[in-house]
Formats: C-alpha cells, structure tokens, sequence
C-alpha cells in the first residue's frame, strides 16, 4: 500500500484536476455567454438606436459596431466579476474594461451619436415636430410632457408599493403565528386567486370602477393592481415568517417586551429580505403595468409611462424607431437602478424560507 502512494504522480494528478475544471467551467461559461447573448442583445439594440438613428431611417452599420462593443464588454465584466479572486481586482477590473469600452465607442461610432432622440424631455409636444408623420388617433396630437407620465407612474408604483408591503407584512404575520376557522381555506383561495388569469377580469373590473365613478383615475388603478398583487404577496410573506423560530418571539414576550415590541424589534428584522423583495417586485409590476392603465385612463393628464411609450410609437406614421428606443429606455431605467440597488436582497429570496 505504501508503495502504490509512493509511485503515485500526484502533480499528474492535480494537472488533470486543473485541466478537467478549466474545461468544465469554460462549457459553462460557453453555455451561459450562449442564453444570455439572445437576453442582450434587444436591449443594447435599444440603447443604440435611442443614440443613433435618426428620423426616417436607422444606420445598421452603427448599430452593430455599438452592439459588438458593448455586448462583449458586459460579458468581459460579469467574467471578471465572477471570477477574480479579489474585490479590489474585480473593482479595478471592472473599470479598465468600461474605459476601454467608452473609448472604443467614442472612436468608432461617437461621431455618429447624438441626443436629438431624448428631445421629449425638453420638447412637451414631441408629435407637434413632426406635423408631415402625424396621424389621426384618437389621442389627437396634443402629447402631456414626459414628466407628466413620469410623475404619475411613480406615484401609483410607490403607492402600491407601500400598501402592498404593509398588508402583506401584516397578513403574513397573522397567517403565520394564529389559528383561526377557515385558515386552511384561506391559504388556498390565496394560490387559486393569484394564479386566476387577470386578463378575463377586464370587463367586470371596468364595470366595478364605472358605477364606483372611479374610471379615469389613478387611484382606481391602484386598488386593483393592489388587489390582484396581494394574494401572492402575503403567501410570500406568511411563508419567511414560518421560517423564524416562535421561541425568538417567545424569548422576547418573556423578557418584558409586548406582543407589538416583538414583532417590529425581533421578528421583523429576520424577514428583511422577503420585504425588500416583495416591496421591489411591486414597484415594478406597479411601474410596467399598461393592461388596467390602457382600460381605465382616459384622460392624458393621468397617461402613464407605459402609455405614453404605447403612443408615441402608435401616433407616429412609420414609426420614429429613435424616439420610441428612447423613450423606451427612459422608462426602464427605474426598474433597473431599483433592481441593481437590491439585487444582492433579491437573489436571497427563497419560497418559504430566510437565507442571508
């Protein structure tokens, strides 16, 4: 026995180790960079022609030079960032790749780029510059200014935010820590209410807010984007404070604190992560929405984000592809911060459980 792990090559052996991990992880790496790239590349389609194209027509050159700058650098980032063995590396690596990438981007297509597509920020009425592209709609061609939607969309996306999260919170608790008749059926309308599709609902919903007189406004959208998003919400929530132990809670009653103490100062802190998470979800499902936005809004003084895209790209003949890319990438960039802001919170978040 001693001779055989005498006669063993042992660096043989960590070579093939090295060699079979270095392959392996390249396949995955290959694999990855394949599924993403189809993810990209709209996106970064996007971006490019919101700073390239110009009214009337779209340069395809300066598209795919941008495209073919950009898309590897961002795999050359999450490469970097995936895989250097220290966060000063990853930082300092990160950074030389995003110089490199402005200064390709300003050598090859800089001179082609221009801002002339974001005019709506400044420009209220963007369809009244283009009088030879109109077309009768029924919007008219009076646009509401970009901030005018930004506003709106922002309010109904905080204001569900904050109804969501402190509903959910509560119910959850409640689910969670009490028995009472009909919990069991409670739970399962839950599941069964959340995975009703919304779309059938469309009619009697507009019904309900025409002899309720709260068509055309945005509070009406907001209780039944609120209403349709609770279910899921408080399942998520009921389900993180199963996770935490009833003798943490226990301890904390025994000590002196009430049954209110307890919850905000001890359990609560313990399910931070569901909360964060369902209050980012609901943003964004309350930022996006267009189904109920398109029903219920009348008026262009309650238009919101998602409208205001829908008719910039409908009222203009042969549509203005730089203008509907840049608008289109105004609105996405809330969603965006707010996802990179909590990512670390958000891949955390686990069905039924607390991790981090």
């Amino acid at each position: 026995m001693a001779s055989a792990l005498s006669q063993t090559d042992w660096d043989e052996l960590a070579r093939r180790a090295r060699r079979r991990r270095r392959i392996s992880q390249s396949a995955l790496i290959a694999f990855l960079v394949a599924t993403t790239l189809p993810v990209l590349l709209p996106y970064f389609w996007m971006v490019a022609i919101s700073f390239s194209a110009k009214s009337g027509g779209i340069a395809s050159t300066i598209l795919w030079q941008a495209v073919s700058i950009l898309i590897p650098a961002v795999i050359a980032i999450a490469l970097v960032r995936s895989f250097a063995a220290s966060p000063r590396t990853k930082t300092w690596g990160s950074l030389g790749i995003a110089a490199l990438t402005c200064v390709l981007i300003a050598v090859l297509v800089g001179p082609q780029l221009h801002l002339d597509n974001y005019r709506f920020f400044w420009v209220r009425d963007i369809v009244a510059e283009l009088p030879s592209r109109q077309v009768s709609t029924g919007v008219g061609t009076q646009f509401p200014s970009v901030w005018s939607a930004f506003g709106n969309s922002l309010i109904l996306a905080l204001s569900q935010t904050v109804i969501v999260s402190t509903v959910s919170t509560f119910a959850g608790y409640y689910l969670s820590r009490f028995s009472f008749p009909g919990r069991a059926g409670f739970l399962q309308s839950l599941l069964v209410l959340h995975a009703f599709p919304a779309m059938t609902l469309i009619i009697p919903i507009f019904l309900i807010m025409y002899w309720a007189g709260l068509i055309d406004t945005i509070f009406g959208v907001l209780l039944v984007i609120v209403t349709l998003e609770l279910p899921f919400s408080i399942f998520i929530m009921k389900g993180f404070f199963d996770a935490v132990p009833w003798d943490i809670e226990m301890s904390a009653m025994a000590d002196g604190a009430s049954r209110r103490q307890a919850f905000f100062q001890v359990v609560l802190p313990q399910v931070r992560v569901g909360l964060i998470a369902i209050a980012v979800f609901s943003f964004i499902k309350g930022w996006e929405e267009y189904v109920f936005v398109r029903t219920l809004l009348i008026e262009k003084s309650n238009w919101m984000m998602s409208l205001y895209l829908f008719w910039v790209a409908d009222d203009i003949m042969g549509v203005d592809y730089g203008i509907v890319a840049a608008v289109g990438v105004f609105y996405v960039l809330p969603s965006l911060f707010l996802y990179l802001f909590f990512q670390k919170y958000l891949t955390q978040l686990n069905i039924g459980g607390v991790k981090g």
